[in-house]
């Protein structure tokens, strides 16, 4: 554990090919992303000495491209959080906001840029993780549509929602990281053309002039008024450079949360379901009775967020409930993406706050994980819709950094990498 900010769970030098885009590059990896012969805990004791015995896609591709990986990066446990607090190896710490967390689930990968222990990072985002620790740690972070980047080889919370993506110091180092990651593959079925040639590096230009900026009004109300004054004055300059900014709505989105935790809990409790301590992971020993020793494991090994989450989507998908939750759940996802496509039809991104508040102080959380589920409010549609989103720095609030988010249409990351770039010049 890297006594610094707590930001390594492992660390650990994997060299990378002697030349490529990224050969100066070190990058840390976040711990649910297997790394062949290197531990890989997904910030718990179930997996404390699990070793995968491969690489995943977006592992080989760093490799391949010459970075050189420096180390797993603390995570909330199986990604279930929004402040690495759930990490059963401890919390992160904020290296631009001291005393604050650095969110999550991604945040040991966003704390990781945000001190220069690495020049990039991998997170994934089921629901904001790693928009949200890139708002929280002032960094940028993209969130891939979904299929863009390779799932193969990231073990899963939420198949349905989740991605692999890029967190760096700038908008161009982050569109150079998802070059390199992006593309089919053969082992994810989902994975889709889009991305196999791309150069979204190039599209970090900061030419705005002409675009139409779209602001739902749901996802700014909520926010904090520093926060909101911040986003404000993104979009100012946004004008000043030829943007044309108007308001829209999203009706749907009063309903995101909600859905996407009852999506998001219900392919957990599925998910979760392997680790029984029989093949890997911590063994609950064996006394005659298989059912004992399997209860005993988990019992043992989860911690209290991820119990709660596999109980609330076990009830979810029970017998009597499936059509009250989760089918409702999935039709309130199908309007969120109504939504978002009526809206894309007059503007060309869209921007909100990323996180609603500057990042919480910590402790703060843990006693109401109904208020760190409400942080997710303006995160969670993008990943209900498969849209691509980045959260770029927007200045400071109260001594803790604040992000502004931009949503683009489906494989559309070209235009959030141009309007994100423009925000940071």
């Amino acid at each position: 554990m890297s006594a610094d900010h707590n930001i390594f769970v492992t660390e650990e030098t994997v060299e990378g090919a002697a030349d490529g885009p990224l050969a100066d590059s070190t990058v840390a990896v976040k711990d649910n992303i297997s790394t062949e012969g290197v531990r890989t805990t997904c910030g718990s004791e179930m997996l404390d000495d699990y070793v995968p015995p491969y690489d995943a896609t977006v592992v080989e591709k760093l490799t391949e491209a010459g970075a050189t990986i420096v180390g797993k990066a603390n995570m909330d446990e199986f990604g279930m959080g929004s402040t690495t607090e759930t990490s059963a190896f401890g919390p992160a710490e904020n290296p631009a906001a001291p005393g604050r967390v650095p969110g999550g689930s991604s945040g040991g990968s966003a704390a990781a840029v945000a001190a220069g222990e690495a020049d990039l990072a991998l997170g994934s985002d089921t629901g904001g993780s790693i928009r949200n620790p890139a708002a929280f740690c002032g960094v940028v972070g993209i969130k891939p549509t979904y299929g863009l980047v390779s799932r193969y080889g990231l073990v899963a919370y939420a198949n349905s929602l989740e991605q692999i993506g890029p967190l760096a110091p700038t908008v161009e180092e982050a569109a150079a990281l998802l070059d390199v990651i992006s593309g089919p593959d053969e082992r994810d079925a989902t994975t889709r053309d889009e991305g196999a040639d791309s150069d979204y590096a190039s599209a970090a230009t900061g030419d705005v002039d002409g675009t139409t900026v779209g602001v739902p009004t749901e996802l700014v109300e909520g926010a904090d008024e520093g926060v909101r004054g911040r986003f404000e004055a993104a979009l100012d300059d946004l004008e000043s450079q030829g943007a044309t900014v108007e308001e829209v709505s999203l009706p749907s989105v009063e309903h995101a949360v909600e859905a996407y935790y009852v999506i998001a809990m219900s392919e957990a409790s599925s998910n979760l379901a392997r680790f029984d301590g029989v093949r890997y992971g911590h063994s609950g020993g064996f006394d005659g009775n298989w059912n004992e020793a399997f209860s005993k494991a988990r019992e043992e090994a989860f911690g209290e967020e991820v119990k709660r989450r596999i109980l609330l989507g076990t009830y979810a998908l029970s017998a009597g409930y499936h059509d009250k939750y989760y089918k409702q759940a999935q039709d309130a996802r199908a309007w969120v993406k109504q939504d978002f496509d009526e809206a894309f039809e007059s503007v060309d991104v869209l921007a909100s706050p990323t996180m609603p508040t500057p990042p919480f102080e910590v402790g703060e959380s843990l006693d109401d994980p109904l208020q760190m589920y409400l942080a997710d409010a303006n995160t969670v549609p993008a990943n209900l819709a498969d849209l691509p989103a980045i959260s770029v720095p927007a200045g400071e609030v109260d001594g803790g950094p604040v992000g502004v988010q931009f949503v683009g249409p489906a494989f559309g990351e070209e235009e959030i990498i141009r309007v994100g770039s423009a925000v940071e010049q």
